[in-house]
């Protein structure tokens, strides 16, 4: 009997499971212990619901498949004791057409199962990952903030592809192979007791040392995937933009690559552990299979010749053993092959469970027609805001930590109310940690306010839609995000059906285009991973594009020229002066120039309003604001102290 055959369940045409039994000792054996609760099961079960007639179909199929598989040594044995013993032609080449025929079935029936099981585990896929995404999607801000982005995205993939296992490959390994043993077992007990009971004396042979190997290749195979992941870790700090310009400026190459070397070495290791363990485990099968086979040989021969037995049930029962050692290994730990599918089921329905803290109604209404009936006003009233808790918003799983902690936050904001008119201009501004990004955060609805109201036109942002809010609000950060995309693509990003002629408008207004007309491939050019073949101003000025082709009634401008230089910050500011121009704009506050423009300068102090007016009026008071701008805006550059030379 070949290796094959014990792990393989025993050569039996199949589709994707085929016995299996080598895939349930790369399974880590924790998951044993696992209990998933009636309720998780239940919802399990649903996922399953649309494909419950293929199901049925894949079932039947993997059944006549078994049976068939169970009928061919019996022809066989027809074949040599009611054919070649008695010189019977006819049956000789009517068994072997019958064998014949039986592997042409048992082919088909692969192909069938193959199809079907293909079918229900990709659509089980796809449900689960749209499923998934789509709820990730509505996700608030602060879920990303706290989320391993590389644990999410497992979610999306390893833990999905292994919950569809739960319907495909376990289903099918487990059926199959419980099938499979009990034909075998029928078809052995008609022929001969004895051997059958002598056969089943082995069966701890088999199974004991298949469970202690297992539970070391497992070991091995968990301790694998970290070394994977730490490898993999280290490669996407090293090998995104930002992370090698920082191990140029700073690194040392001759310690970066002997850290990397140290990881690739365990890694080598434990693949040649992992080899001899894997190597030893089917030496051992396969020389424990040779002993079954001439143990079986050499009684039942001796039953021959004694006449008890014939020469066809010799041949049938050896082969019969093939197709009962390796089911009977691969189920030895099905019960980890189970619990593994079950469990990534488990981990999928935990992200689907964990409910968005910002969430948009049913009855949503349109902000856009609000806006036309009355200009985009932006009021805060009595806003007070605290940042929600990690068990509100994240899961320990996805920040890799034991669990998640539940500890108060203070309030961000307390009691801040003021209104922007539309079409005016408000600069919010204060020291570090005062509340303004958080304010600019409420009026983009990332977060809800702990009491209190945002509303523009009105229309409180807990009332209206998504989509009409994404339609009215537009933002320009300090740190502005390009896809790895063209200049054009990452300009349409915000209007997919925008022309060229339009991306060239905006280009011009957002005064670039001398810069993208100018690059070998113009709007077609790559920007580079973040946009980092582009400078922080050249950035933000696409950005400042990408704004103007959205055309929002509202801008929020959260410092976006914080961080350039005087020449970048010139010209970003004419873009700004641009893009601000007949729009309701709240501006965090940086540069003096934005100040001055103000039509109301909002002063924020620990979460609340500390003074407002305008720069004259709040300069006449000195109070907070004049200390501010005194530290913080009087050292500017000498383009903005000579605007601000006649003021007091």
């Amino acid at each position: 009997m070949s290796m094959e055959h014990m792990t393989h369940g025993g050569g039996r045409g199949g589709g994707m499971g085929g016995g299996r039994s080598m895939r349930s000792f790369t399974q880590d054996s924790s998951v044993r212990d696992h209990h998933l609760g009636r309720s998780t099961l239940r919802r399990i079960l649903t996922f399953a619901r649309p494909y419950r007639g293929q199901l049925a179909f894949f079932l039947v199929l993997l059944a006549i498949n078994a049976a068939a598989g169970a009928a061919t040594p019996l022809l066989f044995k027809h074949l040599i004791d009611d054919g070649v013993a008695q010189g019977n032609t006819r049956v000789v080449l009517t068994m072997a057409g019958g064998a014949v025929a039986l592997a042409l079935v048992a082919a088909g029936l692969s192909v069938a199962e193959r199809w079907i099981s293909a079918k229900v585990g990709e659509g089980l896929i796809l449900d689960l990952r749209t499923a998934v995404f789509d709820h990730v999607q509505r996700m608030p801000l602060a879920f990303f903030s706290r989320t391993r982005t590389g644990a999410l995205v497992q979610r999306l993939n390893g833990d999905v592809l292994g919950a569809q296992r739960a319907f495909t490959s376990t289903l099918q390994t487990v059926v199959s192979n419980a099938l499979t043993i009990v034909f075998t077992l029928a078809a052995m007990f008609s022929m001969s007791w004895q051997l059958t009971l002598l056969s089943l004396v082995l069966v701890p042979v088999f199974v004991l040392p298949a469970r202690w190997f297992g539970r070391r290749l497992a070991a091995l195979t968990h301790r694998g995937y970290e070394l994977n992941a730490d490898l993999g870790q280290l490669m996407n700090e090293r090998f995104n933009v930002a992370g090698a310009h920082l191990v140029k400026v700073f690194g040392d190459p001759a310690r970066e690559s002997a850290q990397y070397a140290d990881h690739a070495r365990s890694l080598r290791d434990l693949g040649v552990r992992t080899a001899l363990y894997s190597t030893w485990f089917r030496v051992g099968l396969t020389t424990v299979a040779s002993v079954a086979i001439a143990t079986v040989y050499g009684l039942g021969g001796l039953q021959a010749i004694a006449g008890t037995l014939t020469i066809g049930v010799v041949v049938a029962m050896t082969a019969y053993l093939g197709r009962l050692y390796g089911p009977l290994t691969a189920m030895s730990n099905v019960q980890v092959d189970i619990m593994t599918a079950l469990v990534s089921f488990e981990r999928v329905l935990e992200v689907l469970d964990l409910e968005p803290t910002v969430a948009e109604k049913d009855d949503a209404a349109d902000l856009r027609a609000a806006v036309t009936a009355h200009g985009a006003s932006v009021e805060l009233a009595d806003v007070t805001f605290r940042y929600p808790g990690a068990d509100e918003v994240s899961l320990a799983s996805l920040e890799s930590v034991a669990t998640v902690r539940s500890d108060p936050s203070t309030d961000t904001l307390r009691g801040v109310s003021f209104t922007v008119p539309a079409g005016a201009m408000v600069a919010l501004v204060g020291p570090s940690g005062a509340g303004k990004t958080t304010v600019s955060q409420l009026v983009t609805r990332m977060y809800d306010p702990t009491s209190g109201s945002v509303r523009i036109a009105g229309q409180d942002l807990r009332d209206v839609s998504f989509a009409s809010l994404r339609g009215t609000v537009g933002v320009v950060s300090q740190e502005a995000h390009l896809f790895h995309d063209s200049v054009a693509e990452n300009l349409r990003y915000v209007r997919p059906e925008a022309t060229d002629a339009e991306l060239e408008q905006v280009l011009r207004q957002a005064r670039i285009w001398d810069l993208v007309s100018s690059l070998p491939e113009g709007m077609r050019t790559v920007v580079g991973d973040r946009g980092y073949r582009l400078s922080g101003g050249e950035r933000q000025r696409l950005a400042i594009a990408r704004l103007l082709l959205k055309a929002p009634d509202v801008v929020v401008l959260d410092e976006a020229t914080a961080h350039l230089d005087s020449e970048s910050e010139a010209a970003v500011q004419d873009a700004l002066d641009h893009a601000l121009t007949g729009r309701t704009s709240l501006v965090i506050a940086h540069r003096l120039s934005t100040v001055r423009n103000a039509d109301l300068i909002v002063v924020l102090d620990d979460g609340k309003i500390a003074e407002q007016g305008t720069h004259a009026e709040l300069l006449a008071r000195n109070e907070l604001y004049a200390d501010l701008y005194r530290t913080q805006f009087a050292d500017q550059s000498p383009r903005a102290e000579a605007g601000t030379a006649a003021l007091p």
